[in-house]
């Protein structure tokens, strides 16, 4: 089994042994980390679904970004990452909203390096937590690295919710 399929295995059984679920909003992965946590058997218990918000105008009319967030600093920024996560979380009525946006490249995109990702996770305290990362590779590369960041920075929210550690 992957290591990418035993991450989600583990996120999916620790969200269904405290009766909670996740929904992503995905823009540079385009559905990739939804695809990853839906390959294990069984994920429909905790796995809500998502909206892919490839577009910047859907992150503000589906996700409720601010329009005036997004102008002043772009689709790319953490504040960004974690307005999404909160948006998709209340859209769907889960307990955790996990979001990534980003640079997959080739070219740079609102003044950001190809590379740069901002993750987010909205839990149901309004607590979010955030992961900001500067990848290096190829377009497809810096796609697969986010969603095992995205995934493993769920899985640490979870923990550390439940008190584990990981081993």
């Amino acid at each position: 089994m992957s290591h990418r399929l035993l991450a989600a295995t583990h996120v999916l059984s620790l969200l269904v042994r405290k009766g909670e679920t996740v929904a992503v909003a995905e823009s540079l992965t385009a559905g990739l980390i939804g695809a990853a946590l839906t390959g294990p058997a069984g994920a429909s218990a905790a796995f809500v679904g998502g909206v892919v918000s490839y577009a910047t105008e859907l992150k503000e009319r589906l996700l409720g970004v601010p329009a005036e967030l997004l102008e002043r600093e772009g689709a790319v920024h953490p504040q960004v990452a974690a307005a999404m996560a909160t948006g998709v979380r209340r859209l769907t009525g889960s307990t955790y909203g996990l979001a990534a946006t980003g640079v997959a490249g080739p070219d740079p995109q609102d003044g950001r390096a190809v590379g740069t990702v901002h993750l987010a996770v909205s839990g149901p305290d309004g607590r979010v937590w955030h992961r900001d990362l500067r990848l290096d590779g190829t377009r497809e590369e810096i796609r697969q690295s986010t969603v095992n960041e995205a995934v493993d920075l769920l899985q640490g929210v979870l923990e550390a919710n439940l008190g584990e550690h990981s081993g």
